[in-house]
This record gives C-alpha cells, sequence and structure tokens, in this order.
C-alpha cells in the first residue's frame, strides 16, 4: 500500500497522496472498485490513467470507513455518492491525490516539474502575474501558478473560466511549501479572496484551496 501523505488541516479539511507503485491488478485488489466503475475504467486505452484512477479508488478507501461510490457531476466535478462530504481529485502519472471537507467546497492540483510549463504564460497569466516570474525558477513558478488557478477553478466549477483575467495570484516566490493569496473575479466582476497552500515533494507540486 503506497499511502504516500495524509494530513488534516486547520480548517477542517483532510488531504491524501498516493503513490502509485503498484501494477494494475495490484490496484484493482486494493481499490475494491464496484463493478460498474470498473467497467468503465476497462475501457480507458491506457495502462497509465487505468492505473491512476484505480489508485484513486485506493485511496479512498483508505480515507472512508465505508465503501464510498464516486460520481462526476456533468460538469465533471467529482461527488460520493453515499456521503454528503466535498471532494476534489487530481493525479498525475505518479501520484494521485484528493482533499475533503464535510461543508466547504475545495480544489486540489498536482503537477510533475518535470514538465514543461511554458505555455502556461500565454495561457494563463496575467501580464503582471508574468512580470512576476523569476527566470531562475521559471518552470517550477509557472507550476505553481497552473495548479493554483486549477485548484480554484475546481472549487468554483465555473465553465467558460478565463484564468488570465479572472484568477489573480499575488506574487510569491517558490520555496519548499508555502502559501498562496488569490482573488477570484465572477462574472458580475464580483471579487472572491482565497487562501491556498502548496508543497513540493519528488518533482511535484501540489496546491489546493477551500473556500469559506
Amino acid at each position: 500500500m503506497a499511502l504516500y501523505l495524509r494530513k488534516e488541516l486547520d480548517n477542517g479539511a483532510e488531504i491524501g497522496v498516493w503513490q502509485i507503485t503498484e501494477t494494475e491488478e495490484e490496484l484493482k485488489a486494493l481499490s475494491a472498485t464496484p463493478s460498474d466503475e470498473m467497467e468503465e475504467i476497462s475501457f480507458i486505452g491506457s495502462e497509465s490513467l487505468r492505473c491512476q484512477r484505480l489508485a484513486v479508488r485506493a485511496l479512498l478507501n483508505t480515507m472512508f470507513d465505508e465503501k464510498v461510490y464516486l460520481s462526476h457531476h456533468d460538469n465533471g466535478k467529482p461527488y460520493i455518492e453515499n456521503n454528503p462530504i466535498n471532494i476534489s481529485i487530481t493525479h498525475t502519472n505518479k501520484y494521485v491525490a484528493v482533499i475533503l471537507h464535510d461543508e466547504e467546497n475545495v480544489g486540489i492540483d498536482i503537477e510533475s516539474l518535470d514538465r514543461d510549463f511554458s505555455a502556461v504564460e500565454k495561457k494563463a497569466l496575467s501580464e503582471d502575474e508574468i512580470d512576476d516570474l523569476d527566470d531562475d525558477r521559471r518552470n517550477e513558478q509557472l507550476a505553481i501558478y497552473w495548479c493554483a488557478k486549477e485548484a480554484i477553478f475546481k472549487l468554483v466549477s465555473v465553465y467558460n473560466l478565463d484564468f488570465a483575467e479572472q484568477i489573480e495570484i499575488e506574487r510569491f516566490r517558490p520555496r519548499g511549501e508555502g502559501e498562496l493569496e488569490a482573488t477570484f473575479i465572477n462574472k458580475d466582476e464580483e471579487e472572491e479572496e482565497y487562501e491556498l497552500e502548496y508543497i513540493t515533494f519528488d518533482r511535484h507540486v501540489l496546491v489546493w484551496v477551500v473556500g469559506e
């Protein structure tokens, strides 16, 4: 069993991270995935993606006392059919992570720092955010920006969200872990403030946010 991290936060949320070290068959045994979901997973062509889905199920099995049934809304947002808890899920080839909260909406995102994030600069950053980039740690900083904006996107669940115009991340410098200040501007141009946290480990960055 490759539970990498399980952490309860001061705001009542809980985070779990699973490192994918098992084979697909081992994950099937650990995940106890319901038959209808297992059938859906079997149609996924990529073995890596199948393993990621199964690892999510294995992680949920360690975080819940009872068997849970995972489903998704039409917009892709996950939910537990037999539990009203709020959940957000993220995964890479090597890790999957979830965040849970009994009352508040949540968002989480993980990325490998071995990816090239140069496209994020034009796709998701404002001019002010681009000006704040540090050339020495540019790719890492872009990864954190992307994860932060993805986490907020998952929390607010808004269609056609403009990452550059509607999510603003305050200036920061990458560290091993830290906090981020963000502003979400909704369609009525009303501003909502969020505090995010992030950690870096094993060439990955993980960012999460809890609504208020």
